[in-house]
C-alpha cells in the first residue's frame, strides 16, 4: 500500500500508521508524526487498548482505514465506530477459511485454487461484505509457506486496486452489501492478471 503510493500507482494520502508491534516495517516508512504503536499487554484489557487506538485513529480523521497484517481482533466498539470505512485483507477466498492457517486449510481440503479477499470489517470475524478477490492455482507440491509466498504479491495488487476504488469515492457499504459506482454487487469483483477489477464471470 505504502509502496504503491510512493510509486504513483495509488493516488492516496496516508494520515497514520497504527500497529501493536513497534518493530512493524510499515512504521519506518512514514514520518514519525504519522506513527502510533503500543503493546497491547501494557493495557489492563482489550477494551482499553481498543479505546486508545480508536482515539488515535479518529484524531487523524481518515476517510478509510485498512487493516493489513494486523492480527489482533478488533473489538465491537472499535468496529462500530468506524463501520462502513474499515477494510481488511484476508488470505482466503471468503467465505472459505475464516480465521487463521488459511493456506494449510486450503491444501488440506484439496482445493484447486486459493486466493485473497478484501472485505468490510464487521464485529464477526472475517464476515463482512466482500469487495473483491484474487485467485491463484494451487500447484503440485505446494506447502503452506510456498502458497503464502506466491499469493502475497497478488494480495498487494488486490489491496491497491480496492483502495483505488475507495479513494476515488466509488466504493461504499450499505445494508451489509458492497456498492461500486452506485451499483450493488451481488458477487465480489475479481482481480485479473492486468490488475483490473472486473465482475465475476463464472456461473
Amino acid at each position: 500500500m505504502l509502496d504503491a503510493i510512493d510509486e504513483g500507482r495509488l493516488d492516496a494520502e496516508v494520515v497514520g500508521v497504527f500497529s501493536d508491534r513497534p518493530e512493524a516495517p510499515a512504521l519506518a516508512k512514514v514520518a514519525p508524526e504519522l506513527r502510533w504503536s503500543r503493546k497491547a499487554r501494557a493495557y489492563p484489557d482489550r477494551a482499553a487498548f481498543d479505546a486508545d487506538l480508536a482515539e488515535a485513529v479518529a484524531a487523524c480523521r481518515p476517510d478509510w482505514i485498512f487493516c493489513a497484517g494486523y492480527m489482533r481482533i478488533l473489538g465491537d466498539a472499535f468496529v462500530r465506530r468506524f463501520e462502513g470505512r474499515l477494510l481488511n485483507v484476508h488470505p482466503s477466498l471468503l467465505p472459505l477459511y475464516k480465521g487463521l492457517h488459511t493456506h494449510a486449510r486450503a491444501l488440506e481440503a484439496g482445493d484447486a485454487e486459493h486466493g485473497a479477499s478484501v472485505h468490510f470489517v464487521v464485529p464477526e470475524l472475517d464476515a463482512g461484505a466482500v469487495v473483491a478477490q484474487v485467485r491463484i492455482l494451487v500447484m503440485p507440491g505446494d506447502t503452506p509457506d510456498t502458497l503464502a509466498a506466491r499469493l502475497l504479491p497478488h494480495e498487494h495488487r488486490l489491496v491497491t486496486a480496492v483502495l483505488g476504488l475507495a479513494v476515488a469515492g466509488r466504493l461504499a457499504e450499505r445494508d451489509a452489501r458492497v456498492w461500486v459506482d452506485g451499483q450493488c454487487l451481488f458477487k465480489p469483483l475479481q482481480l485479473d492478471s492486468a490488475g483490473t477489477l472486473k465482475p465475476e464471470s463464472r456461473a
